[in-house]
């Protein structure tokens, strides 16, 4: 079973959008992808926990988050052979693991851990809060915005993870991302 969380290796360098809800990861992997005529993996979680709470009128429990994480890779993997450039990821393994820390008492599945710590990328956006807050089914923290992004931030500097800190307006955002990109692109020819 343990395959399914493995990332497979891949020709592209792979970017993370990481970060709270409703700062603008999907926004931005989208704009990023057309940018670069490459391509983006959505967040795999969405579609999962909007289907649950269309059907049950339940949210995510603890039990969802390895179907959830075997998705996001399998869609990860997937996409990742349409492009040899940039793959940008609108979420990680790592982002589930912070959100089932949150949510669970500090708690993460050993397996989910495992692989959120094991598989890689080149490059993480820590997206700032500074984006109004959208209301959805699924978003429910809009008054812990600020320990949500500490908690993002926190995994990423206790994991040493590459990050730069995304904030402004989407313009900002994407030149700022755009000039990181660029230059990971240099460095890979």
């Amino acid at each position: 079973m343990e395959e399914k969380f493995i990332q497979q290796p891949a020709n592209c360098i792979k970017v993370v959008l990481f970060g709270p809800e409703s700062t603008g990861k999907t926004t931005l992997s989208r704009q990023l992808a057309r940018y670069y005529n490459s391509v983006w993996v959505p967040e795999y979680a969405r579609d999962y926990l909007q289907n649950k709470w269309n059907n049950e009128r339940k949210t995510c429990e603890p039990k969802d988050l390895l179907p959830i994480a075997i998705g996001q890779i399998k869609l990860e993997n997937k996409l990742a052979k349409k492009t040899n450039t940039v793959l940008f990821c609108d979420t990680d393994l790592l982002e589930t693991k912070v959100y089932s820390e949150a949510y669970y008492t500090g708690n993460c599945d050993p397996i989910l851990e495992k692989y959120a710590l094991q598989n890689t990328y080149d490059l993480y956006f820590l997206t700032y809060i500074d984006t109004p807050w959208e209301a959805d089914d699924l978003r429910d923290k809009p008054n812990h915005r600020k320990q949500m992004f500490e908690a993002f931030e926190n995994a990423l500097i206790k994991h040493n993870r590459p990050y730069v800190l995304l904030k402004g307006n989407k313009k900002e955002r994407l030149e700022t991302a755009v000039k990181h990109i660029d230059k990971l692109l240099k460095e890979k020819v």
